[in-house]
């Protein structure tokens, strides 16, 4: 990101931005073009989405923090009621589905952004 960018474009909180799924330079553009699919660019100030990869990164996320709290509240439901295994079925794969859905899209959103933010690349080595 260069200083005429930073002039132009107020600072956007990656975040919120990530989480709505828009531009991170602009904060009004949107990132996604399909559900998980980033668009080729912001439709507001032109950003070239080129440089954003997230990687693994949002699924790893997801599967630690909703399977914490999923299986934490059926333990929970389990010891302090004893309810029949379908209920349970018919509470924990819905919910598991309904949040990993909506976090995977939200937190790919925020990983991009904090990417643009902190103007991360893959690795390199230095040889010299």
């Amino acid at each position: 990101m260069s200083d005429k960018d930073e002039a132009h474009y107020p600072p956007v909180d990656p975040y919120a931005s990530g989480f709505n799924g828009r531009c991170p330079r602009c904060g009004e553009g949107r990132l996604f073009s399909g559900y998980l699919q980033l668009a080729q660019s912001c439709s507001v100030c032109g950003l070239d989405y080129d440089f954003a990869d997230a990687g693994d990164g949002p699924a790893v996320f997801v599967i630690l923090l909703i399977g914490f709290l999923v299986v934490g509240l059926a333990l929970w439901l389990e010891v302090s009621y004893g309810p029949p295994l379908w209920l349970h079925l018919l509470v924990w794969i819905p919910l598991s589905l309904a949040l990993c859905l909506w976090l995977l899209r939200a937190l790919k959103g925020v990983l991009i952004n904090l990417q643009f933010k902190h103007n991360a690349h893959e690795g390199e080595l230095d040889n010299g």
